[in-house]
């Protein structure tokens, strides 16, 4: 696994994001996290993750829409779904999602993801 790369999560759920974030820094990767869209689009050119675990119900908006924006503006970005809600599974793959992790979900399931896209 390629612990260089940069992460960046954006959940709303705070508590999914300090366990994401302590998953991927055991590994050695470089984490940060933002709430909502609006700071994702703030973050993301200074920050320049390689890989961005995207929850799909946000306040200002939905990460199936906003993978759209991402694989547009930053094509080489590794975008990873998680929900825990219904969602439109071929439209995010549209959208540029390459993997959608269902919550709840385990460590070596998010690190398999990773390894197997990265």
């Amino acid at each position: 696994m390629k612990s260089q790369f940069k992460v960046l999560i954006v959940d709303d759920e705070v508590e999914i994001c300090y366990l994401l974030s302590r998953i991927l820094r055991k590994r050695g990767f470089e984490v940060n996290y933002v709430n909502n869209i609006s700071d994702a689009k703030s973050i993301f050119d200074s920050f320049s993750p390689s890989i961005v675990f995207l929850d799909n119900h946000l306040p200002d908006g939905l990460g199936v829409e906003f993978a759209n924006y991402l694989k547009t503006h930053y094509p080489e970005t590794l975008i990873i779904i998680i929900t825990g809600k219904e969602t439109n599974l071929e439209q995010a793959k549209i959208n540029g999602a390459t993997e959608i992790i269902f919550k709840p979900f385990t460590s070596d399931r998010i690190l398999s993801v990773i390894e197997k896209h990265a």
